[in-house]
């Protein structure tokens, strides 16, 4: 067997490890040495057309893969630092809601996230408010159900701010820490509401 042989029953097998590998950022690391694995064999033994087809995809597969590091990096950073909702406001459209209005109500589509710019907004069924500077309506949004789990209506004349769901999607796909910043913000006001919940039905002292 020929060393030109040798490469090329060795890209074949980092093309068949491709398939065992568990991450995606390993496929993509064993993928562009079978990448140059088959463009050295494809030279050597002149086979042009697996040639130009690894000439092809080894900067698409470098590319995924400088990608995929970057993504990791915002990952990583995001988990260990705060971000503010203030970030959102650029991409939000404001609408002013007068005092008693309701804004939805339980059981509605969940389509709209909300910011308070002024003025408090109320969820009756667990008596609690949000005021300026807060979000709102992101666990419907987010729920399997797509619905909302508590009405909310204007106890004052209130300001807000709204993102639709299909653009927040957009700015999650491109900013990893939004995402762990609804996950954390989600988790943590389905932790209050239940933690309200179990209060109101205990009993009081006698």
């Amino acid at each position: 067997m020929t060393l030109i042989d040798g490469l090329g029953y060795l890209a074949s097998a980092l093309v068949l490890l491709t398939f065992c590998m568990s991450t995606m950022l390993s496929l993509r690391t064993v993928a562009i040495f079978s990448n140059l694995a088959f463009i050295s064999y494809g030279l050597g033994d002149r086979i042009y057309p697996v040639l130009i087809l690894h000439i092809i995809l080894l900067p698409l597969n470098v590319l995924l893969l400088f990608q995929m590091v970057r993504l990791l990096r915002k990952a990583k950073l995001a988990a260990a630092t705060d971000l503010s909702p203030n970030w959102l406001q650029p991409f939000m459209h404001a609408k002013h809601i007068k005092a008693g209005e309701t804004i939805f109500r339980k059981g509605d589509d969940a389509d709209l996230l909300y910011m308070v710019v002024s003025g408090e907004v109320r969820f009756p069924e667990i008596d609690r408010g949000v005021s300026a500077g807060e979000l709102f309506g992101e666990i419907g949004l987010f729920s399997l159900e797509r619905r909302r789990t508590q009405t909310a209506v204007a106890a004052t004349d209130v300001d807000l701010l709204w993102i639709s769901d299909a653009a927040l999607k957009k700015l999650c796909e491109r900013n990893p820490g939004l995402s762990l910043y609804f996950l954390r913000l989600t988790a943590t006001r389905m932790t209050e509401n239940a933690a309200r919940a179990i209060g109101a039905a205990a009993p009081n002292p006698v």
